[in-house]
């Protein structure tokens, strides 16, 4: 997909990072066994009032938010047509890769009777006016465009030029389908929660949670993106690429300030002021969770600022962060499924979504090292 030079990294695989997360693979294993031998309730905390717990809030709202680095950078190389940032595109489409299938993936931990879960590709058993069909059939299918849209790198790495070449070719189709299919299932994540009516906290409930997921869901793509390529050159001893990101986060503080103006408009439109104030948990999670969007912003709109690599690292870090806290505060902090229910996610449910990271961490680096994936040294 990149017009510039790729290269596998190369050197050892087996650090102390990488078996440390097969160390947490492990624990996941052992905790996923016992979960699909003995049930849910064996390592969950769920209940009827609370049927989404971490799994959904991190592997799929956070992790696939996270993983929106592919879709951020085709909307800006292939539709906005800005080709100098081609040198991201292959290390976000990587990350894409795994926090989508992974994410797909763990809703099968979710699922009570996850045996079934193939009556969602079966058109007779889909509900076509349910919103959770349309994320899941999109979320599905963009885990398939993303294999294929990063499979080309694979033909390389596996020494298939001339695949590789052939494959570029009708890559634009994908690239579409790329871009298409995330904007529908990220603002559809927020259509999610509209449906809960008052059970959600009027901080959260709103219309406009379509627009707001979708804004902060791009906004954390183009974050992780300065994240991962800062941190990767830092890890890896490559050279930064300070200049290109110093670019690229130029869009961040603007789609920032939009997603704040629609944030509080919406709030103070609709005389929602007082629950701001009302300095209980949800009043204090709120007012956090829009000061580490704001600090950022702040950051990142002097222009001068924005070649600083600890201030690059350090925004797009709390943006991540802002993002994580939005989509969790959305789904468990501010939802209220009536008296009597009460939710905290337990330790084998914590560390089974450890055990999800560790796997993305195990990916990553043998795809770096093995495939051409970051920008060969003097092309970044």
């Amino acid at each position: 997909m990149s017009h510039h030079e790729t290269k596998a990294i190369g050197g050892r695989l087996l650090t102390t990072t990488f078996m440390a997360a097969v160390a947490l693979l492990i624990v996941m294993a052992v905790l996923l066994a016992k979960r699909f031998g003995m049930g849910l309730g064996a390592v969950t905390n769920m209940n009827d009032g609370y049927a989404w717990g971490l799994w959904i809030a991190y592997d799929v709202l956070v992790g696939t938010a996270f993983a929106c680095g592919g879709f951020a950078m085709a909307l800006l190389v292939y539709i906005f047509n800005k080709g100098q940032y081609h040198p991201l595109v292959r290390p976000a489409i990587l990350t894409s890769v795994f926090g989508y299938t992974l994410a797909g993936v763990s809703i099968f931990f979710d699922i009570g009777r996850y045996w079934q879960f193939y009556n969602i590709v079966l058109p007779w058993h889909i509900n076509f006016n349910s919103v959770m069909a349309e994320v899941a059939l999109c979320i599905l299918a963009y885990v398939v465009v993303l294999w294929i849209e990063f499979t080309p790198a694979l033909a390389e790495g596996l020494g298939q030029k001339d695949t590789a070449g052939k494959l570029n070719k009708v890559m634009f189709f994908f690239i579409g389908l790329g871009v298409l299919l995330p904007t529908m299932h990220q603002s559809s994540l927020g259509t999610l929660m509209v449906i809960a009516g008052p059970k959600l906290s009027p901080l959260w409930q709103t219309n406009l949670l379509p627009v707001l997921f979708l804004i902060s869901a791009i906004t954390m793509g183009y974050s992780i993106v300065v994240f991962e390529s800062l941190l990767g050159s830092s890890a890896f001893k490559r050279p930064l690429e300070t200049k290109m990101l110093e670019k690229l986060s130029g869009v961040i503080p603007w789609l920032l300030i939009v997603y704040l103006v629609v944030r509080f408009g919406e709030i103070l439109m609709n005389g929602k002021l007082g629950y701001v104030f009302s300095f209980d948990l949800k009043g204090n999670m709120f007012l956090l969770e829009n000061l580490l969007y704001i600090v950022p912003a702040v950051l990142l709109f002097p222009k001068e600022k924005r070649s600083n690599p600890g201030t690059l690292f350090l925004a797009a870090f709390l943006i991540l962060i802002a993002g994580s806290m939005y989509r969790f505060d959305t789904y468990l902090v501010g939802f209220d499924p009536g008296p009597g229910w009460r939710y905290f996610p337990s330790a084998s449910e914590i560390l089974i979504t450890l055990g999800v990271i560790s796997v993305e961490v195990i990916g990553y680096l043998i795809f770096v090292k093995k495939f051409p994936v970051l920008p060969k040294l003097g092309h970044a």
